[in-house]
């Protein structure tokens, strides 16, 4: 188990969506995650880095810009930790282009599974991106097992570069189309997900992304109470708009608390 105490201080981030059609975002998160490390010891980002990854020969300059950020945190003494999400749960899954060259290797990153335990200042805390309490919709829990299975994940990846980006793009119109069909609550976690979560790893605190509802919730159940903080996606538009605010944030944790930083901490109440 990893194990996060006395004068550590751990910083939490998810849903940045990179996309180098999206320069705005990727400038902001890389200023934001560089400044926040200055005196971070661990860092955890939860899933969803890229809009999409359709395997470790991904090209792209936010792809190159974000890999050599984090190599450079892990060569600086930074223990970075990296969580597959929803959009890109192929990361450092590799391609026969880059064999033995992947991600994790290229960063000096650790993969983590999903969920993962830490002992975050004596609190065991359950790290996971978040889709997977999202129970009530179902025909994104049949595609999420699928895509996850080797067997589908090798067929994929033995395609061509061109051919897996197109398919990845054509994934992405259908997820937003099909969301329009979809009840609001159904691309939320469910109460009872996250009580078997909590039950089964007895834990007294979570922290996941996925849902875009950034929040600290607190719950009580049959195991006594749990704390569970929602990180917030990331948003910069090139022209900042009062009816198109910057959306973010990351989540700091020392001996002192648990402090949330950026736009997103303005709506979360105090611990």
């Amino acid at each position: 188990m990893i194990t996060i105490g006395g004068s550590d201080v751990a910083v939490f981030a998810a849903d940045v969506h990179l996309d180098d059609h999206d320069p705005g975002t990727a400038r902001w998160f890389l200023d934001a995650l560089g400044h926040a490390s200055s005196d971070a010891t661990h860092l955890f980002l939860l899933g969803d880095l890229f809009e999409y990854w359709v395997g470790d020969d991904q090209p792209g300059a936010t792809v190159d810009a974000l890999i050599g950020l984090l190599h450079a945190l892990s060569g600086g003494g930074i223990k970075v930790y990296v969580m597959r999400g929803n959009r890109d749960f192929l990361l450092d899954r590799g391609t026969p282009a880059h064999a033995g060259v992947g991600f994790a290797e290229r960063t000096k990153a650790l993969m983590l599974a999903d969920p993962t335990i830490v002992e975050l200042f004596g609190a065991p805390t359950l790290l996971l991106h978040g889709d997977s309490l999202c129970t009530a919709d179902l025909a994104y829990q049949e595609f999420r097992a699928q895509s996850r299975s080797p067997q589908w994940q090798e067929s994929f990846l033995r395609h061509s570069l061109a051919e897996r980006i197109e398919y990845a793009r054509v994934l992405r119109a259908q997820s937003e189309r099909s969301k329009a069909g979809k009840l609001p609550q159904w691309m939320d976690v469910v109460e009872s997900a996250v009580q078997a979560a909590a039950h089964a790893h007895g834990i007294g605190a979570m922290i996941h992304g996925h849902t875009h509802r950034p929040a600290r919730h607190h719950h009580r159940g049959p195991d006594g109470e749990l704390v569970r903080w929602v990180l917030p996606d990331w948003w910069a538009p090139e022209e900042r708009a009062d009816d198109h605010p910057q959306r973010g944030g990351l989540l700091r944790v020392s001996a002192g608390g648990w402090e949330p930083i950026g736009p997103w901490a303005a709506s979360i109440a105090a611990p």
